[in-house]
């Protein structure tokens, strides 16, 4: 017999052995099943269509094409860049932070953002710092 997807997720919530287990399984699940880098990067940093067509240049139109039929090869360095970006972030912290910490300007950053170089088209830099960010040999002796 095959259970209903909310039947198997009211037995895990309440059989889980944490809140913080069940969060680690939905990320996991989410890895799995959000292969799209473009949607995920939507996700993840908590963008709209306008946003992401601001990112890129184009029209919202346009990005509702691309989540449609996919993104143009032109278009895959830059999106390759944010999403190296997005998978260190996913990585190192909680996905519901991930929109705050995008958004808050830095020091390092000259005062901008990450979403501030996202929207300037310097995809490249934007990789490039976050990768900074989580260098720890920058902090070890």
């Amino acid at each position: 017999m095959v259970r209903s997807p909310h039947a198997v997720a009211e037995t895990l919530i309440t059989e889980a052995p944490s809140r913080s287990w069940l969060r680690e399984l939905a990320d996991e699940l989410d890895r799995e099943l959000r292969t799209d880098p473009l949607r995920r990067f939507m996700s993840l940093w908590g963008l709209s269509a306008s946003e992401v067509a601001r990112s890129f240049g184009v029209s919202r139109q346009a990005v509702s094409k691309w989540l449609r039929s996919g993104i143009p090869v032109d278009r895959s360095p830059a999106l390759s860049d944010l999403e190296s970006a997005t998978d260190l972030l996913d990585r190192h912290l909680r996905r519901e932070r991930i929109p705050a910490v995008v958004r808050r300007p830095a020091d390092r950053l000259g005062g901008s953002s990450l979403l501030d170089l996202v929207f300037a088209g310097r995809h490249q830099e934007v990789r490039e710092a976050v990768v900074t960010i989580f260098d720890l040999r920058r902090i070890q002796p």
